[in-house]
């Protein structure tokens, strides 16, 4: 794969409109999500329907149903978020033990395993297993993030890598570039709400 500037360049200038409208959402919902503000379910709405659309169109059935589950998940996020405030409270970040992750984990690898194997088998997909396994565990993370599990953005940053190595595997460059901007993003996120929940928990 060609990683020059200029085939860089060229990648992006081969993005749509709504396609960099829906990655300049996304960017602003990872960004207010680390703030924890309600206003991160609004452009988490926008950005997935705009993808929803567009891998539809595109024939990538997959991909356009999960973003729509992406899409109900921020209805669900914005009414868990804001009935908790209308009650004069915050939903606060929580954090999952050691055994609660590894169960969970292993869940989820059985899960693509088994997904995988059906997608493998039956359909024409490409890399099944890598495909099956951002699709799982993204489902799984945004439901943590949903519910303010302290790892789901530990989980996101796992997710967002393996996503790379799929788009790289897939040959789609600016989408490796903008999936690398995520990891620190998350990375970025999960800072922010370690100190939150520090500061919680010390009182």
């Amino acid at each position: 794969m060609d990683l020059s500037l200029e085939a860089i360049a060229n990648a992006f200038a081969q993005m749509s409109g709504w396609e960099i409208l829906a990655v300049v959402f996304g960017i602003a919902y990872i960004l207010l999500a680390a703030k924890e503000a309600l206003w991160t379910w609004l452009f988490a709405f926008l950005s997935t329907f705009i993808y929803t659309l567009l891998f539809w169109e595109g024939a990538l059935v997959s991909s356009s149903l999960l973003n729509f589950y992406y899409m109900g998940m921020a209805v669900y996020g914005f009414m868990l978020w804001r009935s908790v405030g209308e009650k004069g409270e915050e939903l606060q970040i929580t954090q999952w033990s050691v055994k609660k992750n590894i169960s969970t984990i292993v869940s989820g690898v059985v899960i693509t395993a088994v997904l995988g194997y059906l997608s493998d088998t039956y359909t024409d997909a490409k890399f099944a297993y890598l495909d099956t396994f951002v699709m799982v565990f993204s489902v799984l993370a945004t439901w943590m993030l949903a519910n303010k599990i302290l790892e789901n953005w530990i989980y996101w940053m796992v997710i967002d890598v393996a996503a790379i190595v799929l788009y790289w595997k897939s040959g789609y460059l600016a989408t490796i570039i903008l999936f690398s901007l995520y990891v620190i993003l998350a990375f970025y996120a999960y800072i922010s709400w370690r100190k939150a929940y520090s500061e919680n928990t010390a009182y």
